[in-house]
């Protein structure tokens, strides 16, 4: 079998931030259900930012988990991606 054929498993994980407590792991899955939480955001206008190797390691938290602090900062760029596209400010925000 040629390589070129073998597909990577599409691995999704979507978070729930609720800007009070750190973000929680609220599905995830690989294959046909990655697909399904990847359409199921789509439909609901939710921006989608491609980064493989967090999702791996946010795959391996368990469902309602909240992220561990050593993952705050690259789960924080990635939030700061999505309220950016969707021109939002978080609450209590100060600009300087």
């Amino acid at each position: 079998m040629n390589d070129k054929n073998l597909t990577q498993p599409t691995l999704a994980v979507a978070l729930h931030y609720d800007e009070e407590h750190a973000p929680r792991v609220t599905a995830k899955g690989a294959g046909d259900l990655a697909e399904q939480i990847l359409a199921v955001a789509r439909a609901n206008n939710i921006p989608l930012k491609e980064s493989p190797e967090l999702v791996q390691v946010l795959s391996h938290l368990e469902l309602g988990q909240e992220i561990p602090p050593a993952l705050y900062l690259a789960v924080a760029e990635i939030i700061a991606f999505a309220y950016l596209l969707k021109g939002k400010v978080p609450k209590n925000y100060q600009q300087e």
